[in-house]
């Protein structure tokens, strides 16, 4: 049996899987490998480095755009701002670069960097499951452990056939990247909804705790409910009841909405924002992302929307003048809905005005302060002028109980829907809706309840919106539904097929 030495230090303890900051050494030396990772130790070692995947960091030079939210250039730029709910215009000060502004008019390339970044990002991911899978395996782990390793990878190749369509699919890391077989989108959903259904019921039932942030039973449902959800995208075959039957599942695991009472302490108003503040509460939140600054992860979003002086005189420290909410998007909103609140517009104090148009994304750009800002994420300390320590929420409940009444609208019920429609309206202050739900009012209320938290895309594509003109650009071509398959990646396996419309090599 082959023996390692194997060192724990503090740079690789991640969420509460470790709860530490220490970064004293812990030396397990001469430890069998085969031994070491069925340990309780071993096997949280080999989930954090999946784990590890998640929250999103800096662009850097050795790792750009990686994480699913919390920086920049990455999956969460990719899919939010290439929706109608935001986009970084250039600006015609010189600032930012134009990357953003085509994602949002549907002018990407199979070359752009984060494009490139995240594909990068998700089989690095689905990489680091591999070898979890592979570990705990070996050393006969705890099956919740292992169950966790499979659930994790189920949830990176739900990320790459949302966006990329037919994709490269291994999970034996013994085959180099030229020799990967490109798998159909069907045949990686078949295996995804497998993985989570055998794997699902072995993940602990905890809620919070040490369990803030990792997959547990119910995170894994939400997960399976939203792969259903979007089947029909995926497969041609809709599974609108068996998207029912996963959210019901989650219910089991007693969620309820978020109080939405005024609060004068909160900046935004509302005790509805503490979902989106530090360390989120678990009444709602499923599947959290952990974020300290500057230790694990980072929120940029609100000092990222920002103008500069503004920040400056809200938090003390600059921001980066990025991010504006379209016009047509901001406009939708009710003036008495709470969630209105988290958006700026016209004069603010000290002299600063936010203009409802934007007069262009590129060329030769925004003015400075044109644009809607949005401060959904209203900065946590610590905080700078690099972000701030606010969670970010992958999964909760109000998600979940959309998606109940869009598959009881699908299914022809739109009665059975209201109820679970008129549960977010009224806790974000409206009136319940005067009559049924339809399918327009329930893709609406979603992006109204869970704008700037990465559904937007998938949601307009399921909706047949995604291709539709807006004020920026016309109707788009129906193979912009996928994102390309990065240059990079075909001259590294040659038999990888570029996705229709797009250029190859």
């Amino acid at each position: 049996m082959k023996i390692k030495n194997i060192i724990l230090a503090g740079s690789v303890c991640f969420l509460t899987l470790f709860g530490c900051t220490d970064i004293d050494e812990n030396v397990y030396d001469k430890y069998p490998a085969d031994e070491f990772y069925g340990t309780p130790e071993g096997a949280d070692i080999a989930l954090a480095n999946v784990y590890a995947q998640i929250p999103g960091e800096f662009t850097r030079e050795d790792a750009p755009g990686v994480g699913y939210a919390g920086a920049d250039n990455g999956w969460y730029d990719m899919n939010c701002m290439s929706s109608d709910e935001q986009v970084i215009p250039h600006r015609n000060t010189g600032d930012w670069q134009q990357d953003f502004a085509r994602l949002h008019k549907h002018e990407w390339l199979p070359t752009d960097a984060i494009i490139n970044n995240t594909w990068n990002w998700l089989y690095k991911a689905v990489f680091n499951a591999n070898l979890a899978v592979s570990l705990l395996e070996k050393s006969e782990a705890d099956t919740s452990k292992i169950a966790e390793a499979k659930v994790l990878r189920a949830f990176f190749y739900y990320l790459l056939i949302d966006d990329y369509g037919d994709v490269p699919f291994f999970t034996d890391n013994n085959t180099t990247v030229d020799k990967i077989p490109q798998a159909g989108r069907k045949e990686i959903f078949d295996f995804i909804v497998k993985e989570l259904n055998d794997n699902i019921e072995l993940l602990s039932g905890t809620k919070g705790g040490n369990y803030y942030g990792r997959f547990n039973k119910w995170a894994g449902y939400t997960l399976l409910a939203k792969v259903y959800l979007n089947a029909q995208v995926y497969t041609g075959t809709p599974k609108w009841n068996e998207c029912l039957e996963a959210c019901n599942k989650v219910g089991d695991g007693g969620f309820k909405l978020h109080s939405g009472e005024a609060d004068p302490l909160n900046p935004l108003g509302s005790k509805y924002y503490e979902l989106f503040g530090d360390v989120l509460p678990d009444d709602e939140t499923i599947l959290p992302i952990y974020a300290t600054l500057d230790i694990v992860s980072r929120n940029v979003y609100a000092v990222r929307s920002l103008y500069g002086l503004h920040a400056q005189n809200l938090f003390g420290f600059s921001g980066w003048n990025g991010t504006i909410v379209p016009k047509d998007f901001y406009l939708k909103y009710a003036a008495n809905d709470i969630r209105r609140n988290q958006f700026l517009v016209g004069e603010q104090p000290g002299g600063f005005n936010y203009t409802l148009n934007v007069s262009s994304l590129d060329n030769p750009g925004a003015g400075p302060q044109e644009g809607v800002r949005n401060v959904k994420f209203y900065p946590a300390a610590p905080r700078t002028g690099g972000g701030a320590s606010n969670d970010f929420p992958i999964f909760r409940y109000a998600d979940v109980l959309l998606m109940i009444a869009e598959c009881h609208a699908r299914l022809g019920n739109a009665g059975a829907a209201k109820p679970f429609i008129d549960q977010i309206r009224q806790r974000a202050g409206l009136d319940a809706l005067d009559h049924d739900p339809t399918l327009e009012d329930i893709y609406n209320e979603r992006g109204f309840e869970l704008n700037w938290e990465g559904h937007r895309r998938q949601d307009m594509i399921r909706f047949d919106k995604f291709l539709l003109a807006n004020e920026f650009r016309p109707a788009s071509p129906a193979f912009r539904k996928l994102f390309p398959i990065p240059t990079s990646a075909l001259n590294a396996n040659l038999s990888l097929k570029q996705n229709e419309g797009y250029p190859g090599r």
